[in-house]
């Protein structure tokens, strides 16, 4: 897997990896500020509409809409940054089982691939702006302003793409760039005759998957598969994708993604994960397998900060698989221990998979996470029970003396602001003090003041690059929220959806076969597929059927995502697996082998959280509004 997971493996993470040389660099860190900006801009005008609506009493109209023109424009311009530092999330499994001269060939047909999709992006989202008449409701600006960061993003993805490339000459970029436009017109003038419009829905699939499997970026093999599917139809119709592209990012909502990024980058950067390894070590540390009993309770408190997986899995991996290995346990069930206690952070309030499937499903956020508490206790309890029993079987830990009393509150001490914020988090969200995206920009803020004020860990040089990390982190993560628009609007579009709510509408009358179809559907689903990208797609399909069936929405978004992060412990995609694997330093291979238990568990738990409602709907009524 190549894309931020393994810029984690490094402390600057994407920074530091394929920075491009030249006008490029300086391009490239003008584009780098430009994007971070304005993204603390969103963070900033978020921030005021909370101050100015509980300490003021007084709300102003346009803090949203502001928030989400800055915040679309930071994507396209940070998508253009991280397509010059090779850091979208991909699937290398192909290219990494090629001899070299083939994979070369494939990656620069990849590159092509990019080059094709950035064209489309340009030319038929300039198209779109054009034809753009409407005004956004609060600030009465030109909503041409905001579409035309798609063409002005994909342009910027062609002079990265087209540069040469370190040790790499001229040519290569040129030639990437002339591949580009032969598969962009082959398609564009070359659909009509080769498919047509009935094989539209075949053709989007078969393309985006194909070219997702082969190593193109998801992000672009998304948008390319839209492309090719829209092209035999009137050209007005191409239009749609990059409207789709920049329409998806106009939602408060989705701002809540990059803010508790960004709130977890800056606790990590300030020692707030120090202080809650050591904490879970003190409690734990002395069990049977204790190190590991410790990655499971640090996952859980580290949860409920960052609500990132792979942020999670990635610095879990960093402090606590090399000390595990230093203790006896074997690497890989260190790796894989770690990447199985990350599903936690979408498990466990603030979730980004909860926060974008309330966005797509229009339910409630604070519902959701009030009914994913439970649900993310009983994983916690059911992995440390695996550890345990695998540490017995195999010999780990329990040479570790038992933490005393004092030690144990001086750890909880110190780890107190960091375990304070995932109540005001829900709390906040849940009782409507603020929106889940406030809420984010509140944790961002508090995680200032936590690192610079108490553990007085944050510097100016940590937090800059932790902020820089995790804005390209954002980036890479959202730009597939936005690709996987107009792949679902195709999907729509051709009736896909009703097609296959129709196929399942036989078991509608038979809930437990219609619920246990749609699990293993998502599981299956989750080998292949990146979990936002599932989200967007498959929300919009599934819900009707679901709500149908008998299973409330709210207990249906517990499901789904736990399902699709299952997905991302198992190959080919294995987000967690890689990341881990690489971060430790353990085999790829023999990790995948060692989290069979630890996703047999999940499984378990998840047929749980399916059956009995009560796990996921009690506390939302106990807790409701």
């Amino acid at each position: 897997m190549r894309n931020e997971a393994d810029t984690d493996a490094a402390p600057e993470g994407a920074l530091s990896r394929n920075v491009p040389n030249g006008l490029a660099a300086v391009v490239d860190r003008v584009l780098e500020t430009v994007c971070i900006g304005l993204m603390l801009v969103a963070v900033a005008v978020a921030s005021l509409q909370v101050v100015l609506r509980y300490g003021f009493n007084y709300g102003l109209p346009w803090p949203e809409e502001l928030a989400t023109w800055v915040f679309a424009w930071s994507v396209f311009i940070g998508m253009a940054v991280a397509t010059g530092r090779d850091s979208h999330i991909s699937i290398d499994v192909v290219t990494r089982a090629l001899p070299e001269r083939p994979r070369e060939y494939l990656l620069l047909f990849n590159r092509a691939v990019m080059a094709a999709a950035s064209i489309m992006m340009t030319v038929h989202g300039w198209d779109y702006t054009t034809r753009v008449i409407s005004a956004s409701p609060a600030l009465q600006w030109s909503m041409q302003y905001f579409f035309v960061a798609v063409p002005v993003g994909g342009a910027l993805n062609l002079f990265f793409l087209g540069w040469p490339r370190p040790g790499r000459g001229i040519l290569e970029g040129l030639g990437v760039l002339a591949a580009g436009l032969l598969i962009y017109l082959a398609v564009r003038y070359g659909a009509s005759s080769v498919y047509g419009q009935s094989g539209s829905a075949i053709v989007l699939v078969a393309v985006g998957i194909v070219s997702i499997v082969i190593g193109v970026p998801v992000a672009f093999a998304l948008a390319f598969g839209a492309f090719a599917a829209f092209a035999a139809f009137n050209p007005i119709l191409l239009v749609t994708i990059s409207q789709n592209m920049g329409a998806s990012l106009n939602s408060f909502t989705l701002l809540a993604i990059p803010f508790f990024i960004l709130a977890a980058a800056v606790m990590n950067a300030g020692g707030i994960t120090p202080r809650l390894v050591d904490l879970a070590m003190q409690l734990v540390g002395h069990l049977r397998g204790g190190l590991g009993q410790a990655n499971v309770v640090t996952n859980t408190m580290l949860a409920g900060v960052s609500g990132s997986s792979t942020a999670d899995a990635s610095t879990i991996a960093k402090l606590l698989v090399p000390e595990m290995a230093r203790r006896g346990y074997s690497r890989p069930f260190g790796a894989a221990l770690t990447a199985s206690a990350a599903t936690l952070a979408n498990l466990i309030p603030p979730s980004l998979g909860l926060i974008i499937y309330a966005a797509l499903a229009s339910v409630s956020v604070g519902a959701l996470f009030v009914a994913t508490i439970v649900p993310g206790l009983l994983v916690a309890v059911a992995l440390m029970i695996v550890v345990y029993l695998l540490s017995r079987l195999r010999g780990y830990g329990g040479d570790m003396p038992k933490a005393s009393g004092r030690q144990r509150i001086s750890s909880l001490g110190l780890a107190i602001p960091a375990l304070i914020l995932p109540v005001i988090i829900v709390g906040g969200v849940r009782f409507g003090i603020f929106t889940a995206t406030e809420a984010g920009a509140i944790a961002f803020i508090y995680a200032i003041l936590c690192g610079a004020l108490l553990y007085r860990k944050l510097t100016v040089t940590n937090f800059v690059a932790a902020i820089r990390e995790s804005a390209l982190d954002t980036v890479v993560i959202v730009i597939i929220i936005a690709a996987a628009a107009p792949f679902a609007w195709v999907l729509a579009f051709e009736q896909v959806p009703q097609k296959i709510a129709q196929g399942l509408s036989g078991l509608v009358s038979q809930p437990v076969l219609l619920i246990l179809a749609i699990n293993l559907f998502l599981i299956v689903v989750g080998l292949f597929m990146e979990m936002i990208a599932s989200l967007v797609i498959l929300v919009p399909i599934l819900v009707p059927l679901v709500i149908a069936g008998g299973m409330d929405p709210i207990q249906f978004g517990v499901v789904i995502v736990m399902n699709l992060v299952i997905g991302a412990l198992t190959p080919p995609l294995g987000v967690l697996v890689f990341t881990t694997a690489r971060v430790g330093g353990a085999n790829q291979t023999e990790t995948f082998k060692a989290v069979l238990p630890f996703v047999l568990a999940l499984l378990a738990v998840l047929m749980l959280v399916t059956f009995v409602p009560a796990f996921t709907m009690l506390p939302v009524a106990l807790l409701g509004p």
